[in-house]
């Protein structure tokens, strides 16, 4: 098969190499499409936390969705032919000699596990089937939408408080989406780009604040006086903690959600009150990731979530080398999404 290479210094490119092997708990699917997003940059950028440089070169892509073709011979779940999210492929060092994995679902095949399984990794509890009604290649964006939703529910924001949400990219969108969709009235989107704020606006904001022409902090303080409860990092800049800061109320809370790029970080709490909290959700555990997908379809069903709304690119697979040139130049506005 083919999958996408990120090289010890860097460098994209696709290569040839053996399928992934699969257990007896275990499914193999044929890739259909796989999204592209800012954990992808931060690989490629070597920043990512747990991948060091010698673990490069790596196989690329966490966002997947593929179609079952072979079932181990123990797999209850899964059937030739479901539509299945988050197909990975380990690392083997037999089978696939010099590749670290990235998750690797930017690959023509990819292996999901039997949550019924004994003992089944976490990772199981998300690769879900999808209904038969939906459009395989868009559900890639489902992965994006759930994480969301199982981080809200991990921070614990409810409908009465007030949010500062800094960057409107994909998965900033996608907060302020579901943050309105779930009650919150008090929502102020934060972003350098007039159209990013103005799609936040669409997608229930009801304040703007231009970080580019604004003093984010009296903005904020001229709408709330005492502080907001929530400052969320949507864009995953260490330095929103420190802009944050001056932002939130007494026992107010920096939300950071993804991996940062350093895994250190000085927090000058000088601009904050007496009492307060920074949480970062690197990454959601999966079964909770899961547990979020019927919420997710609900919306989607009942027209309140719009997947269309997220996503702005589609590349082919042979041109996924482009396509990741164009998401690091910042000309990919909304999910980008490789398809096979």
């Amino acid at each position: 098969m083919k999958t996408l290479v990120i090289a010890k210094d860097g460098a994209l490119s696709i290569q040839e190499v053996n399928r992934p092997r699969y257990g007896a708990y275990q499914a193999l699917v044929k890739t259909i499409a796989c999204g592209m997003c800012g954990t992808d940059v931060k690989l490629l950028h070597r920043t990512f936390k747990g991948f060091p440089e010698s673990m490069y070169p790596v196989m690329l892509g966490h966002e997947g969705v593929g179609e079952v073709v072979e079932v181990g011979s123990k797999v209850t779940t899964f059937h030739v032919g479901d539509k299945v999210l988050l197909p990975f492929v380990d690392a083997d060092e037999e089978n696939l000699p010099g590749l670290g994995s990235a998750w690797g679902a930017l690959s023509e095949y990819a292996v999901v596990c039997d949550p019924a399984a004994p003992d089944a990794p976490d990772c199981a509890f998300a690769q879900t089937i999808l209904d038969d009604d939906l459009d395989p290649v868009d559900s890639v964006m489902i992965i994006t939408f759930r994480e969301v939703l199982s981080s809200i529910r991990f921070f614990g924001i409810q409908p009465e408080d007030s949010v500062v949400v800094f960057g409107c990219g994909p998965v900033g969108l996608t907060y302020i989406k579901f943050l309105s969709l779930l009650g919150v009235k008090n929502l102020i989107a934060c972003d350098i780009l007039p159209e990013k704020l103005a799609q936040a606006k669409n997608y229930g904001a009801t304040h703007l604040i231009n970080s580019k022409e604004q003093d984010v902090r009296a903005a904020v303080r001229s709408l709330y006086p005492d502080g907001v409860d929530f400052a969320l990092d949507a864009a995953g800049f260490p330095s929103i903690v420190n802009q944050a800061m001056g932002l939130i109320r007494d026992r107010g809370s920096v939300l950071c959600y993804g991996v940062p790029e350093k895994e250190e970080i000085t927090i000058d709490f000088s601009p904050a009150d007496y009492n307060w909290r920074v949480i970062y959700q690197q990454m959601p555990r999966k079964r909770e990731e899961g547990q979020a997908h019927e919420q997710v379809l609900a919306w989607m069903r009942s027209g309140q979530l719009n997947i269309k709304d997220f996503i702005s690119d589609y590349f082919p697979f042979d041109q996924a080398v482009e396509a990741y040139d164009k998401l690091l130049s910042k000309k990919i506005l909304k999910k980008g999404i490789i398809t096979f």
